[in-house]
């Protein structure tokens, strides 16, 4: 039923001429968690903006505003955000696919505030067996705690997915292993893709450049050749990890709307910020982002860039997605040519910048009214009456 009318959501918007539109709007209501992954540049930011919160009406505000059929609620950890039940039960009621993003550490806990339903399912952050997985997010057992609250979910009825991002130095053999096990979990869909470098990650050795990212998902399709893994993910993005696609980045695709407000140009990399979505789409340089275009962008693949354009693709060769979808990526033939990165700009860093503008922001909402002022009248009339 979601590719149905994700499908016909996309054929609508050709149709109609649209140059760039929405696939799945990324809601960030708070950059608080629970862990402090190596690999993760969403927190390292000062304790007065980890506390801000998006509201219940801003989340709604910002679905209606992009108006796409898929939201991806991230963080941070969004269990954190006392709200969340709330606003997922009002995207659900928009009849909105919801993906709610979290590391599962207060998912147990959390089950009885969220009902099942065919537009809900909790993405789990699982990068890998419990050795990997431990190791990528920083601290012991966080594996186990996770797979626990996904077996107590999925018998709940809910859908749960995973996502699993992969770092450099990633063994094959031991993700293809992963992959059966969460299959025999009994989990709706994987969702993998390799780590973006952050330049906020305290991690920066182990992010792979894109022949290493091609290299290692052709080793890991190739090994799971006839074992009928699941993915949440276009078949051609598939195809795209393991080299045999030339896709240009769409990071207008998988927007984010986060406390800042509307990031620019997607959801990995914050150059600046619209304070709407007609804005982010109307003024952003999208021509200066993307891989051959900026120096950050060089080495992405990740799916909130390359997902959206996959589908896309999809509707304009739909014998080439069945072609893929049935027999799987290549892992054989050569691979595509490279996209040059001769003439890309260089990297501009502007975090801090950023920082200080919502540090500003927030320390004049706490600067209290200045009292009225009062105007003292002169007394020296009435003297000079009583003199008389």
């Amino acid at each position: 039923m979601q590719a149905v009318r994700v499908g016909a959501y996309v054929v609508k918007q050709h149709l109609t001429r649209r140059q760039r539109y929405p696939l799945v709007l990324m809601l960030e209501p708070l950059f608080r968690c629970n862990l402090a992954c190596a690999g993760c540049g969403k927190i390292d930011y000062p304790a007065q903006i980890l506390n801000q919160r998006m509201t219940v009406q801003e989340c709604l505000d910002a679905d209606t505003e992009a108006g796409a059929p898929v939201i991806a609620v991230a963080g941070g950890e969004p269990l954190l955000h006392k709200e969340m039940p709330e606003i997922i039960r009002q995207l659900i009621a928009r009849k909105k696919y919801v993906y709610l993003c979290t590391n599962a550490l207060l998912l147990e806990k959390k089950l009885d505030d969220y009902e099942p339903s065919p537009f809900f399912s909790w993405d789990v952050h699982l990068d890998g067996d419990p050795a990997m997985h431990d190791a990528s997010v920083c601290q012991e057992g966080v594996y186990e705690r996770a797979v626990a609250a996904i077996k107590k979910a999925k018998a709940r009825g809910f859908r749960v997915s995973i996502n699993c991002t992969l770092f450099d130095g990633a063994d094959p053999k031991r993700v293809a292993t992963f992959f059966d096990e969460v299959m025999a979990m009994g989990v709706d869909g994987i969702m993998t893709a390799p780590g973006y470098a952050y330049e906020r990650a305290p991690d920066q050795e182990h992010f792979l450049n894109r022949q290493k990212t091609k290299q290692l998902f052709r080793d890991i399709f190739r090994l799971g050749k006839g074992k009928k893994w699941r993915f949440t993910q276009s078949p051609l993005f598939l195809n795209f990890l393991a080299g045999n696609e030339q896709y240009h980045c769409t990071p207008w695709g998988k927007p984010l709307r986060n406390v800042f407000g509307w990031q620019r140009p997607c959801y990995l990399l914050g150059e600046g910020y619209a304070k709407s979505f007609e804005e982010l789409m109307a003024d952003t340089n999208w021509d200066s982002y993307g891989t051959g275009n900026y120096e950050k962008c060089a080495d992405c693949m990740v799916h909130s860039g390359y997902e959206s354009t996959a589908v896309m693709d999809a509707v304009r060769r739909p014998w080439h997605i069945a072609k893929v979808a049935l027999f799987g990526p290549e892992t054989e033939k050569p691979m595509v040519p490279e996209i040059s990165l001769a003439n890309q700009r260089p990297a501009e860093y502007v975090f801090t910048q950023h920082v200080d503008a919502k540090m500003e922001e927030l320390a004049a909402r706490k600067k209290p009214a200045a009292p009225p002022r009062v105007n003292k009248v002169s007394a020296q009339p009435e003297t000079a009456a009583a003199a008389d």
